[in-house]
């Protein structure tokens, strides 16, 4: 999987995504949304995300990262020449925001992914959405994490799975893909965002993460 994701120069799927939350009751919520990928290497990609709260849109161009709330009518610009994978760190490293199942999008996943690893398990097939798929686990110090690989000749993730085992009630974030599409399959992308003439502008450091949790849903001084 890892060696076929990072040999395509042009990929595009949808995906729903579900991330969990404990309450203060102990009793797991889950917050849903769904989206849309679009990636060209080494420098393009082009992200849409809509939930309950918030319906964002991402595009990088080489140069700029632009991030658009079309909810509450907010864009941020980033200065950030490079790959994709120098993007992803400096969104984590820089500006403390992740990029969710980033390991997924990098050059290498497999150099991202597996460095922790203390242990591997096969546990054989499984079905997602229609699709007959390899299932393995991976167990690190903090989290466990699960893939689902399609079989055949385009082994793309359809289901990725990370659980937090330091938090209590180890809540899980849940990735499903579907409508794969590789190399010139990918529709074409200008990877330029349009945003309103009235939309207001925030500074860098106020650029929030994409699967950022609602205020509803924190306590009172939680980060």
């Amino acid at each position: 999987m890892s060696d076929y994701l990072g040999a395509q120069k042009a990929m595009s799927f949808d995906y729903d995504s579900n991330l969990e939350i404990v309450s203060t009751q102990q009793q797991k919520i889950g917050l849903a949304s769904s989206g849309r990928l679009t990636l060209n290497r080494p420098d393009k990609v082009h992200v849409t995300r809509t939930g309950g709260f918030a319906n964002v849109e991402m595009v990088f161009d080489g140069k700029t990262l632009s991030l658009l709330g079309k909810n509450a009518n907010l864009y941020a610009q980033v200065d950030a020449p490079g790959t994709i994978d120098q993007l992803v760190d400096v969104l984590r490293d820089k500006y403390h925001r992740t990029v969710p199942a980033a390991d997924l999008l990098m050059s290498d996943p497999y150099k991202e992914l597996m460095p922790l690893v203390t242990d591997v398990k096969d546990l054989g097939s499984g079905v997602i959405h229609g699709i007959e798929c390899d299932h393995l686990a991976f167990r690190t110090k903090e989290v466990d994490w699960q893939i689902w690989i399609a079989q055949g000749a385009r082994p793309y993730p359809c289901r990725y799975v990370i659980t937090s085992k330091k938090v209590t009630g180890w809540p899980q974030y849940t990735l499903d893909i579907t409508a794969w599409k590789a190399g010139t399959e990918v529709a074409s992308d200008g990877f330029k965002l349009e945003v309103p003439a009235d939309a207001k502008k925030l500074a860098a450091d106020q650029v929030p993460d994409l699967d950022d949790i609602p205020a509803l849903f924190k306590a009172k001084g939680a980060k």
